[in-house]
């Protein structure tokens, strides 16, 4: 998720989740019938595609009995249910058929219809099941938690790519940025924006505005700096700052931030809360102008 702000304020949030494409009329209990030929069929095309918009080739899927396993009908919530069998996925996209005879049969379905699924290299995992003529095919990419530095070396981090980022001329969404000078490091900017991820993770939300109304030019205020114009980028759920900052130039609002050359300094910081099994990161940037 992302969200940026600067005064006056723009908000521009995003959210992904877990995709299941096609429906089953009701759960499909896997069965071990031939269903691995499928599973083999979709790495070959997957190592040598055809008639898929020119996609590229993509490395094969390795074969994860959990996703054979997971029973997905109208409704299942698929990550939920990989999770309850062991298997922990930060993607993850069902496919069911109805009607093929064979895994010749279903490949030929899946490639006129779901080839661009089949070919996304950000899947590395598959696993499939049939009962009769019906066909479940499950996709999927591991959580991967990285260990992330403290908040202020990943904040430094961040300060690098934002200062790669306005080193170019840049266009967010529709509007057109030259190149601006880097901003520089402030430590009062690095503590409110700790503040308020501390206060994001710690209580699940995701705003810019804390629970008791405040924004970031209080938090700026809080913080000991006086300032001229004051503007803030969120994010959650990047895995490191370096996402945090590819996903922020993603975003129109969160870029023109980045690029505005009235901000001259800049603080970031991110927080965890401990009782989070996923270890959410919960990221805060904040770029101001002193008075």
């Amino acid at each position: 998720m992302l969200c940026s702000i600067s005064l006056p304020a723009a908000l521009q949030p995003a959210a992904a989740g877990i995709v299941l494409l096609g429906a089953a009329a009701a759960l499909l209990a896997p069965t071990p019938a031939r269903a691995d030929e499928l599973a083999d069929l979709v790495n070959a095309y997957r190592t040598a595609p055809s008639d898929c918009g020119g996609r590229p080739a993509a490395p094969p899927l390795v074969a994860e009995a959990a996703l054979s396993q997971v029973q997905v009908g109208t409704g299942t919530f698929l990550e939920s249910a990989l999770k309850r069998l062991g298997y922990r996925a930060d993607r993850a996209e069902a496919i069911s058929l109805t009607g093929p005879q064979d895994a010749q049969a279903a490949m030929a379905v899946l490639r006129q219809k779901y080839c661009a699924r089949l070919l996304d290299p950000g899947l590395s995992a598959i696993g499939t099941a049939r009962r009769g003529d019906a066909w479940q095919v499950v996709l999927a990419h591991p959580l991967v938690i990285p260990e992330l530095p403290g908040w202020e070396a990943a904040g430094a981090q961040i300060l690098n790519g934002v200062n790669r980022a306005r080193a170019q001329p840049r266009s967010c969404g529709t509007q057109s940025f030259p190149a601006a000078p880097p901003v520089v490091w402030n430590g009062r900017l690095g503590l409110a924006a700790l503040a308020h991820s501390s206060n994001m993770a710690e209580g699940h939300y995701f705003s810019h505005k804390e629970k008791d109304g405040s924004g970031v030019a209080e938090r700026a205020t809080r913080a000991g700096y006086t300032w001229r114009a004051v503007g803030e980028n969120i994010a959650s759920g990047n895995r490191t700052p370096q996402e945090a900052v590819a996903a922020w130039l993603d975003s129109p609002g969160h870029c023109a931030n980045i690029m505005n050359p009235v901000f001259t300094e800049m603080g970031a910081a991110y927080a965890i809360n401990p009782d989070n099994e996923n270890r959410t990161p919960y990221w805060t940037q904040v770029f101001a102008k002193p008075r």
